[in-house]
């Protein structure tokens, strides 16, 4: 499957919040949709799931027009929306009814799910007195219930610890396994790295940044080298190097004890190491540098204007 968002535009009253935005998600490759809070990621969510229509655009599967109660969706929300007085395989079945499987074939669902998940022995239980991690495996088993061909996942880590973020780690890996067409919004950047094939950055409604992310880091990387010397911090290391490496390297970013440099047209990577090792500098780090997807959108939506 191949779902393309297309040229969407979305106001609000006067106020223009989605400017054009496109991109495409292909089944079984997970597209992280990123973005600051206000960059547009909640409205495009939410045009998706046909909660309300674009200005202007088109969202298409496979071509043709993109309808989500014919395709099936599921959605789980960042805030959550399950009934804490019910319990949880009563709710479950209740939802898994609600998006049209006959009975047995929602019981059966739901035994999976419940096992799959870890919370059996809660299946008689009001949710209320589930821990905040297993309530959230029960909303994750409630959004995959009904096997739907289409995931959107809103910060499905949100306050887990380890263990339970294993088990929905390994839920969403078996769903792109699955061929499923998956997306995953989420401020946790280790997480996005983890599962998605390709991003879209979003800054202002528009998008910024977007494509296969082994790609984007070898761009962002391009041209770039990371290094630390013993016993400074990054900024101590810019200022020990900044006469040494002059007209080869220049400081493009500095961390807590690195400085990221930035080669000029006569420098290399070689030339650069020569220049260190004839300045007897302690190198403790010197290489290629690999950003990381934090990095990246950082530098790509990091701006307030």
């Amino acid at each position: 499957m191949r779902l393309e968002v297309k040229d969407l535009r979305k106001s609000f009253g006067e106020t223009e919040v989605l400017h054009g935005l496109s991109f495409t998600v292909e089944s079984g490759r997970a597209l992280g949709l990123l973005g600051r809070n206000g960059a547009g990621k909640t409205t495009t969510i939410r045009i998706l799931m046909d909660v309300f229509r674009a200005n202007e655009g088109s969202v298409t599967l496979d071509g043709k027009p993109f309808s989500p109660k014919e395709i099936g969706i599921g959605y789980l929300p960042e805030e959550r929306g399950l009934y804490p007085k019910k319990t949880v395989s009563e709710q479950l079945m209740y939802l898994a009814r609600l998006r049209g499987m006959e009975k047995n074939e929602a019981l059966s669902a739901v035994k999976y799910y419940l096992q799959r998940m870890g919370v059996e022995e809660y299946a008689n239980r009001k949710l209320e007195i589930l821990s905040k991690g297993n309530q959230q495996k029960v909303q994750l088993a409630s959004t995959l219930i009904h096997n739907p061909p289409v995931v959107i996942l809103d910060e499905p880590f949100s306050g887990l610890d380890p263990v339970n973020a294993q088990v929905l780690k390994d839920v969403i890996r078996e769903q792109i396994a699955e061929k499923k067409l998956v997306i995953f919004s989420s401020h946790q950047m280790s997480y996005v790295e983890e599962f998605c094939n390709d991003i879209v950055i979003l800054n202002h409604g528009k998008a910024v940044l977007s494509g296969e992310l082994q790609q984007l880091k070898k761009e962002f990387g391009h041209n770039r080298l990371i290094l630390s010397l013993n016993g400074c911090n990054g900024e101590q290391t810019a200022e020990k190097t900044a006469d040494i490496l002059k007209g080869l390297a220049y400081p493009d970013g500095i961390r807590k004890d690195q400085v990221i440099l930035r080669l000029t047209e006569e420098g290399s990577k070689s030339r650069v190491m020569q220049a260190l090792a004839s300045a007897e500098l302690d190198v403790e780090l010197f290489g290629d540098y690999r950003p990381s997807l934090n990095d990246i959108f950082v530098e790509s939506a990091g701006d307030e204007s």
